[in-house]
């Protein structure tokens, strides 16, 4: 039987190195490890476990029947189009999922529930697709060409075992590679996308962020370097603005909107700024104001409401959203 501790990730992670490119044995069992070394320190697998899990890859049966050779001495797909993620769950994965919603459920009345109540709404819908002919009940916000979560639980389990990254980076307007010594603290979801806060150990600079998307090529573990703990705040660091970009030197300054046509309810119900607060006078009961720093993100969150909202303060910020405005008619009127 196959060793059951991080089965589920090293199935992934063979899944994906099937897919791209062939391997030896060999090669295969040091990739492996060196890939389950950022999730579990000090940890490896033995060749005997490697061997079990490629016989879970074959099976027809109680496996994934993944078009991997029997006897070829190179191991990659025959079809690379072939996923383990588009397999039915095998009957113990099934087992431990049913067994997790029922832990799931004694929280029922915690106050971070609903999140769990979410997570599992998502897989329950899943699975009844499948019983149901693809019927879905449950639509969300999702972009099949987002790359960033699969590179999510590594960067995660680097942040949580406090290892120091060589980063390899490439931006989208950038001519040659970047590669720079990354100390990671936090992970922020912003716009459906995630993000990774650190100490940028090259450049000397607290809290650097980086996009988990294509521009982040590759991440390995810095063993010659010690971990640099982070000083931030990050509830008062994340709560000073809208998005995750903050210019050098920037202050919050108090922002104050004016809604019309009813807008002000949409905000209140999703508002772009947790800590806006509305105003006692009946003049301005469609009018609300926060301290933030003025940023870019703060400037499309704006515009998302078009011709229904207005700045009446700061006047840098009302500057900025005009100019905004200008150039987007000049591209109509040109």
């Amino acid at each position: 039987m196959a060793n059951s501790k991080h089965a589920h990730l090293r199935y992934n992670i063979l899944d994906e190195y099937f897919r791209k490119r062939a391997y030896s044995f060999e090669d295969l069992l040091i990739a492996l490890n060196a890939a389950l070394e950022i999730h579990y320190p000090n940890e490896s697998i033995s060749v005997r476990t490697l061997r079990e899990d490629l016989k879970v890859f074959r099976d027809n049966i109680n496996g994934f029947a993944a078009p991997l050779p029997e006897k070829a001495r190179i191991l990659k797909y025959s079809d690379s189009s072939f996923t383990i993620a588009d397999k039915p769950l095998l009957d113990y994965e099934q087992y431990l999922i049913d067994a997790a919603q029922q832990l799931l459920q004694r929280f029922e009345n915690h106050p971070k529930y609903d999140r769990l109540s979410e997570a599992l709404l998502k897989f329950q819908e899943e699975e009844q697709k499948q019983k149901n002919d693809n019927i879905n009940i449950l639509f969300y916000d999702h972009n099949d060409e987002y790359k960033g979560i699969q590179l999510l639980k590594p960067i995660y389990h680097a942040i949580n075992n406090k290892t120091v990254l060589t980063i390899t980076y490439k931006g989208f307007k950038d001519k040659e590679v970047t590669t720079y010594t990354f100390h990671p603290h936090v992970l922020k979801e912003y716009n459906n996308r995630w993000f990774v806060f650190g100490f940028n150990d090259t450049k000397n600079i607290q809290n650097w962020s980086i996009p988990l998307d294509e521009r982040l090529i590759d991440f390995t573990k810095n063993n010659d370097v010690i971990y640099v703990e982070s000083n931030t705040d990050w509830h008062l660091f994340f709560n000073s603005m809208v998005g995750i970009v903050k210019p050098l030197n920037a202050i919050k300054e108090r922002v104050v909107l004016r809604f019309y046509n009813g807008r002000e309810e949409y905000f209140k119900t999703k508002p772009f700024h947790s800590g806006y607060d509305l105003f006692f006078e009946k003049d301005k009961k469609n009018q609300v104001w926060f301290d933030t720093i003025i940023n870019r993100e703060l400037v499309q969150q704006i515009l998302s409401y078009g011709q229904d909202v207005q700045v009446l303060e700061p006047e840098i910020l009302l500057i900025q959203v005009a100019q905004q405005i200008k150039s987007m008619n000049n591209l109509y009127n040109s």
